[in-house]
């Protein structure tokens, strides 16, 4: 099966299950990914059975047996981040630098260039734009 199938609640749920890395049964997965019945905890279990990510032990729970890439997401540990995150934590550094080479041209009473200010702003809002995508994309697996 294909990584179209792992979106929305099955994500969710699949999210859940790596984060507490231990059994889990239908009712805890209900309450960890914040579904409205065991029957749809169910149904995305199994198919994340389908999928073979998951699977049933002798208890009646279910372990993952593999983690999966999810497109737009990258792993860290047990948390699933999304990939905007990675660019708003790089347009940081370069806005922090721009910063501090503005600072050090005042400080030594050089003239700054309108581009560059400009070409600042422009770092400054992809962080911003980055920020705000990364969350919403977060939020999604939280439900």
């Amino acid at each position: 099966m294909n990584n179209k199938e792992l979106l929305g609640n099955t994500l969710v749920v699949y999210v859940y299950l790596v984060k507490e890395n231990r059994p889990v049964g239908t009712r805890e997965v209900m309450r960890g990914g914040n579904l409205s019945s065991p029957s749809v905890a169910f149904r995305h279990l199994q198919k994340l059975e389908l999928m073979e990510l998951i699977e049933k032990n002798e208890s009646g729970n279910y372990v993952v047996c593999q983690k999966k890439s999810v497109h737009g997401y990258v792993w860290v540990g047990r948390n699933l981040v999304p990939r905007q995150m990675f660019y708003f934590f790089f347009f940081i550094g370069a806005f922090i630098t721009e910063i501090g080479i503005i600072l050090s041209y005042l400080n030594i009473n050089l003239g700054i260039e309108i581009s560059f200010l400009f070409l600042t702003g422009i770092t400054a809002v992809s962080m911003i734009l980055f920020f705000i995508e990364g969350t919403s994309s977060s939020r999604k697996l939280k439900n």
